[in-house]
């Protein structure tokens, strides 16, 4: 009778890294660290004085830790409110941009309308089209409508703009569908309003919501069509508020750069959170 092989507990069964392994991880470090140094070089000098930075420069260590910076940025800007217009701003944009660019695709890649190439072709074309070329129209529409230097200026804009963009992306993947699940659907009584909500969103969920959070994060980044329709100071959201801090002879670089980090601190914590979704709304998509 064979005895059993004697087995090591102390051993591990993970592979052993190679040279090649080493390497490749070194270069993916040396690779973060050169990607994360702009985040860490705002926030060296975010907590720097205005006489440090210009007496040792941005790539030194603070002498001393301070808050004024931030200080000096809250008593020059309505950051609250700011923060206010941009989380509310963004939050509808994303929403009312995913639920038109979901109708829009589901009338293009399954309803299957006449002309569909040429309609995904001209929503192709809105979205390559530079903003410079839209301010204009947008400027005097926004006067028109009255909405003029409010939220509700960029949100109706960027709300078109962004479904745009959707419904290119999203009538792709619906065209992909199976007839059959659709026609079984169909068979069983549910009419096209049904099938939408039933057979269709249960599976492009992960793809909404992925376009839910992209289209947050892109509007609450937006510049130049906000800098031009939100004049007034009780509508302008973040960026536009920090813009403000630039004077005409002179800029103090470590106010700007606390109010940047502020501004930035929302978004990451938004994506932090939606992380997860991201990654599963990324590699889901395959029709079950």
């Amino acid at each position: 009778m064979s005895s059993l092989p004697l087995i090591d507990p102390t051993a591990s069964n993970r592979p052993r890294r190679t040279r090649t392994n080493w390497i490749m991880l070194s270069v993916a470090i040396l690779v973060a660290i050169v990607m994360a140094s702009p985040f860490l070089l705002l926030v060296l000098n975010a907590f720097k004085t205005g006489a440090d930075y210009s007496a040792h420069g941005p790539l030194a260590w603070p002498t001393t830790f301070t808050f004024d910076a931030f200080t000096s940025y809250l008593a020059r800007v309505n950051f609250p409110l700011a923060l206010w217009n941009s989380i509310f701003s963004s939050t509808i944009i994303a929403f009312a941009g995913t639920g038109l660019a979901l109708l829009a695709s589901y009338a293009i890649g399954i309803g299957r309308i006449r002309a569909r190439t040429a309609v995904t072709a001209v929503l192709l074309i809105a979205t390559m089209v530079p903003h410079e070329a839209l301010i204009y129209p947008l400027f005097y529409g926004a006067q028109a409508t009255k909405t003029l230097n409010t939220v509700w200026s960029i949100i109706i804009v960027f709300t078109i703009l962004w479904a745009a963009y959707g419904t290119y992306i999203l009538s792709s993947v619906m065209s992909t569908f199976p007839r059959e699940v659709l026609e079984a659907a169909a068979i069983d009584g549910a009419n096209r309003w049904r099938i939408l909500w039933t057979v269709v969103f249960p599976i492009v969920r992960p793809t909404l919501t992925v376009l839910v959070v992209f289209i947050f994060i892109w509007s609450w980044n937006e510049f130049y069509i906000p800098l031009i329709l939100l004049a007034d100071p009780a509508s302008q959201t973040v960026p536009i508020a920090l813009s403000t801090l630039r004077g005409q002879h002179s800029i103090d670089i470590t106010v700007v750069n606390a109010g940047s980090l502020l501004s930035l601190i929302p978004t990451l914590i938004f994506f932090l959170i939606f992380q997860r979704t991201i990654t599963r709304g990324v590699t889901a998509g395959a029709v079950k």
